[in-house]
């Protein structure tokens, strides 16, 4: 048999010093008494500005006391949008695709269940040629000039 030293030690696996993390100013205190290098490094910080955004909407409406219900379209627009696509003999298919929007769309705006979106009922006053915003909802849109 071999001599065995018992003297000796096998360290198998060692943990490499990794740098602490000064949570606290006392913590960064005693390491610069203690002689310790210092690096300091800043988080990288991705999303910058949406992601902070966003939740500060959202703390917005948690914090808010009452409830504020989403806008509705005026009670005219609906019968307005109608009575146009009738006029015109087009169904709310046809209309949908004349305006690139799903005829569901179309469907829930003639219901008047649809969050107004001011693109869509440009959309929509240009296809029919009824004015749909504003005052003088129903009214034929005015002609427009030429340049």
């Amino acid at each position: 048999m071999a001599d065995q030293d018992w003297e000796s030690t096998t360290v198998i696996r060692k943990r490499k010093d990794q740098p602490k993390v000064a949570r606290k100013e006392s913590d960064l205190n005693s390491a610069r008494r203690a002689g310790a290098t210092i690096a300091t490094d800043r988080k990288a910080v991705t999303n910058k500005g949406h992601q902070g955004l966003h939740y500060q909407q959202l703390a917005k409406i948690d914090y808010a006391d009452d409830v504020v219900a989403p806008p509705k379209l005026k009670s005219s627009v609906p019968q307005a949008i109608q009575t146009a696509r009738n006029s015109k003999g087009l169904t709310q298919k046809d209309l949908g695709s004349l305006i690139n929007e799903k005829p569901t769309v179309v469907a829930e705006y003639e219901s008047g269940r649809a969050i107004p979106s001011q693109q869509i009922l440009a959309k929509l006053e240009r296809s029919l040629g009824v004015k749909l915003r504003g005052s003088n909802i129903g009214e034929p849109l005015p002609k427009r000039g030429s340049k």
